[in-house]
């Protein structure tokens, strides 16, 4: 099951006024009163699609508000692994990152909470991106599904998971390794489908194990598996559907669709690290990313599906998941509960190495 949403807090109009009036620009874009930095915040993002991002939000954000943006980049494990060094100075006021990682590092204290009256945009996103594991909301998601060549595959075929074990695509087929971020939906998909849930690990495992010998390739990141499948190496691939956005678009026989059943999403976070210098540019930042505007400009040009419902969703995106992005949990998807992975993920990757992918 997925985690509960957290509960909101009221907002006052005093709360909306404030905000308003930052994002308008409105309020001066110099205050001699002010810390030397207090126009300016540092954000921590993904090392991909950093100049989408800068055109769908950091720039945007800085013309409303006056407040600059420093990007500081890196892998999710790297990133988290400096602020932990950090002892309490994270010399960033903002952080993006994935959803196991970011329950990582509440673990160590490492991220601060706040609410709608800090951020009153959280009052306008969806219930699944305030989850209560979490002191940070999704600004996006990422659904798992089944990539798939549509001249040999079905849709239907694709939705199947005994895809993976009919031997008419024996040595046609690849799943991600479980450190990427299908991987852990892949388990999780396979656990509800064949076991009792998304967190039974020896029927997932098994089933897995069981299917690995007609597995072309465990796969560890995007641009393996969509080679392989551009290359007609293989035809179907357990993957996320923002690996389809550009193949679809092109023109490449290529469709994406959900699993007819275990059907899993992640999450993308934006987190304040503890003892972030500038909180209130934080807040300003993590409001302007949740809004409407920024959320369907970040839509239609990095490809992210919003978490701001009244977000326009790109015919790009459409084109790939159909109505799905305008609700996915009513289309039966589901986030993880971090706390039922934190504790477990080492011995999971290690069992995950042994028993699927060691053969």
């Amino acid at each position: 099951m997925s985690s509960t949403p957290r509960k909101r807090t009221l907002v006052f109009a005093a709360g909306f006024v404030a905000s308003a009036l930052a994002l308008s620009g409105c309020a001066p874009a110099s205050d001699d009163s002010a810390d030397g930095d207090a126009k300016k915040i540092v954000v921590s993002t993904f090392p991909f699609g950093v100049e989408e991002f800068q055109e769908a939000i950091f720039d945007p954000f800085t013309e409303a508000t006056g407040i600059e943006v420093e990007v500081e980049t890196g892998s999710n494990a790297d990133r988290l692994s400096k602020l932990q060094l950090a002892d309490g100075d994270p010399g960033i006021d903002v952080m993006l990152i994935s959803d196991y990682y970011a329950a990582l590092g509440q673990e160590d204290d490492l991220f601060q909470d706040f609410d709608e009256t800090d951020v009153p945009n959280l009052a306008n996103i969806a219930d699944f991106a305030l989850e209560e594991g979490y002191v940070g909301p999704a600004y996006s998601y990422q659904l798992n599904g089944t990539l798939y060549n549509t001249d040999e595959v079905t849709a239907e075929e694709a939705a199947d998971w005994e895809i993976y074990a009919d031997p008419a695509y024996a040595g046609r087929v690849a799943l991600p390794d479980i450190s990427v971020t299908a991987g852990q939906l892949t388990v999780s998909g396979v656990g509800e489908a064949y076991g009792d849930g998304p967190y039974d690990i020896d029927t997932a495992l098994e089933t897995l194990g069981d299917w690995a010998p007609g597995v072309l390739q465990f796969y560890s990141s995007s641009t393996e598996v969509t080679n392989l499948l551009t290359q007609g190496e293989i035809v179907a691939a357990d993957a996320l559907s923002g690996f389809a956005t550009n193949l679809v678009a092109s023109g490449e026989p290529v469709g994406w669709t959900a699993p007819d059943e275990g059907r899993y999403m992640a999450t993308n976070r934006a987190m304040i690290p503890t003892g972030a210098e500038n909180v209130d540019g934080a807040y300003a930042f993590i409001d302007y990313l949740l809004s409407i505007e920024a959320q369907t400009a970040s839509a239609e040009i990095v490809g992210d599906l919003p978490v701001n419902l009244e977000a326009t969703i790109p015919s790009t995106i459409v084109d790939v998941v159909g109505d799905i992005a305008t609700d996915p949990i009513a289309a039966g998807y589901s986030t993880l509960d971090p706390s039922e992975l934190v504790s477990t993920r080492g011995e999971w990757v290690e069992r995950f190495a042994r028993e699927v992918t060691a053969g």
